[in-house]
């Protein structure tokens, strides 16, 4: 190849990936603080809301790391029983072409799940970890997005951001009642999500009401920040909860459920995605007008 050829070559490539870069981080500046978006075939909206970047300094050993925590949207609030109804009971367009249609679903409860606390509006709850990862895979199919649940330093982040506090917006165990729902003023029962003040990021529930699965990759999955019939100090942002035998004991399947916690009425989930990996035309074609 001739000089002069090359030199072009080389000028259009660089040119070509040089505007394959600014159109990233003009998609990547573009990103909204907060969007209503839905699940395609469906008319139920879920609230995102951008988290920016920031670390966290680990608690564990004699030196502590500072661990960066990259650019997330969140799901708001937990998981309702309006959004998690669509993938227990197949409420979506489903006709066998997409991706999403081949992802095993969870049986159909045996005891009513919501176990009467209230369905529509409140936190979906008694699910395993396995089915909070398998509703994640779903949903990130159904959307196009790449959807996750946040591992718990995440969450820690999520829930009190760089502060490295217990609670969130300056709440104590005194005023937690502010922004939780916990076994002082639950009456033992869930309740319709974001009645309490957010925290910092615009998240509802942080505390109490349902505790959330985190991914991890421990023996035993856990849950953080507490749940409704949780004292103030097993609610805070770095509460875990392993899941325990009893949890499933009165389930009388043989093998047991791998997708519901028959004595487990207080954990739940929220998801995240990573926003680097956000395409923002993808966001206006599932935006909830």
């Amino acid at each position: 190849m001739k000089p002069t050829v090359k030199c072009l070559f080389g000028y259009l490539i660089g040119n070509a990936l040089l505007s394959s870069m600014l159109l990233a981080y003009a998609q990547r500046d573009e990103l909204p603080e907060e969007i209503t978006l839905r699940i395609p075939g469906t008319t139920v909206p879920f609230v995102m809301a951008l988290c920016p970047a920031g670390s966290i300094s680990s608690s564990g050993g004699e030196s502590p790391e500072t661990i960066e925590i990259q650019s997330l949207y969140v799901l708001t609030t937990e998981v309702t029983w309006d959004l998690y109804d669509i993938y227990v009971y197949e409420l979506d367009d489903t006709d066998g072409s997409s991706l999403a249609d081949a992802v095993s679903r969870p049986s159909k409860p045996y005891i009513p799940p919501d176990r009467g606390f209230g369905h529509d509006g409140f936190p979906a709850i008694g699910m395993t970890y396995e089915a909070a990862t398998g509703f994640c895979e779903w949903i990130g199919l159904k959307t196009g997005l790449e959807v996750r649940l946040p591992n718990a330093t995440e969450w820690n982040y999520l829930a009190v951001g760089e502060t490295g506090a217990d609670y969130c917006c300056d709440i104590s165990p005194e005023t937690l009642s502010k922004s939780a729902w916990y076994e002082d003023n639950s009456k033992y029962s869930t309740h319709l999500v974001a009645e309490k003040i957010p925290n910092q990021f615009g998240l509802f529930d942080i505390h109490g009401n349902a505790a959330e699965w985190v991914e991890n990759n421990a023996d035993k999955p856990f849950a953080m920040g507490g749940g409704f019939r949780d004292k103030a100090e097993e609610c805070t942002a770095s509460s875990t909860q392993k899941q325990l035998r009893s949890w499933n004991t009165s389930d009388p399947q043989i093998p047991k459920s791998s997708w519901w916690l028959a004595d487990c009425s207080w954990v739940g989930f929220r998801f995240v995605i990573n926003a680097e990996s956000v395409d923002t035309m993808k966001l206006k074609e599932l935006k909830h007008e």
